[in-house]
């Protein structure tokens, strides 16, 4: 049985673009090592001319809206075509961020508390503030990559942001103090953990994507007991919602102790650099590898659907 030729999804036209485009490119690169590769700019939101679903194994990387959200893989599903990363389903559900906290914390994974709003019907900075406390994170509902995140620390400050809130479904949330960690998951299983220390205490978009914002301490300088207590609630989490293939899950630790599911990003970004491949490389899994992993279980389908075709 030949090998299926994979196809890299990138670009799009989220406002992760450059960000999808610059994970593409390294990601077509390495997967060439293992399997014949085309890369794919995608520059609106359809499947590209050119592909065959008895030829091509999709790997999606396109964080962000459309492809991080389901609405690719609704069309990928629609073509009869395998692909890489969590189904329609889940990929809708985990970008939903409120969602997603009512499906981890069902399964007993801890959220900061919080609430979902519409800018039609947002609360008052006085209720907002009586409920949470005065150091609060506001975040749209379904964005990814900080995209639109806000934190306040002060009654006023959480005026200031309420008032700039014009349209869509947000999530305000107590803000926890502590370190920010995260893990990346292949085939539902954790691997290592991560530090993020962003040098302006918030990993925003600016100090995920400027160089030199933020220091990554990979493995975390944490006990082996708490680094297997973030592997297990990630996988928890990841089942939850009915994830496969990878993800990358982050959490908050407080400055307490406890541990507090961020988000679920089934798209994560995926340069050499990025938080993913950073995770593998402390188990051991470097670049070509971990990108040959990620589509590996597509590949297996697909090969699974191949000796079914009549």
């Amino acid at each position: 049985m030949s090998d299926p030729v994979i196809a890299v999804f990138c670009g799009g036209t989220s406002a992760e673009r450059d960000v999808s485009l610059a994970s593409g490119k390294a990601v077509a690169q390495a997967m060439a090592y293992s399997y014949p590769t085309q890369l794919f700019l995608l520059d609106q939101d359809a499947l590209p001319a050119g592909l065959d679903p008895a030829t091509h194994v999709v790997c999606i990387v396109q964080p962000g809206t459309f492809g991080e959200d389901g609405g690719m893989q609704r069309l990928l599903d629609a073509g009869g075509f395998a692909y890489g990363s969590a189904d329609a389903r889940a990929s809708e559900l985990c970008f939903d961020k409120w969602r997603t906290r009512l499906a981890v914390s069902a399964m007993g994974v801890p959220v900061a508390p919080g609430r979902c709003f519409l800018a039609t019907a947002k609360p008052t900075a006085a209720a907002l503030s009586a409920e949470l406390g005065d150091q609060v994170v506001l975040k749209p509902n379904r964005q990814g990559s900080s995209v639109g995140l806000q934190i306040v620390s002060s009654k006023v400050g959480l005026e200031i942001a309420l008032g700039g809130i014009r349209s869509g479904e947000w999530v305000a949330e107590e803000r926890i103090l502590g370190r920010e960690l995260t893990v990346g998951l292949l085939r539902g299983r954790a691997m290592g953990v991560v530090e993020i220390v962003p040098k302006s205490g918030v990993f925003d978009y600016t100090s995920k994507y400027t160089k030199g914002l933020t220091e990554y301490i990979a493995p975390a300088q944490i006990s082996e007991e708490l680094s297997a207590q973030v592997r297990a609630l990630a996988e928890t989490a990841f089942a939850a919602c009915g994830c496969r293939d990878y993800a990358r899950i982050d959490f908050m630790l407080s400055n307490e102790g406890e541990l507090y599911l961020l988000e679920i990003n089934t798209l994560p970004g995926m340069k050499e650099t990025s938080l993913l491949p950073m995770s593998a490389r402390c188990v051991g899994l470097d670049f070509i590898a971990l990108c040959r992993e990620l589509v590996a279980p597509a590949v297996e389908r697909f090969q699974l659907a191949t000796t079914l075709r009549p």
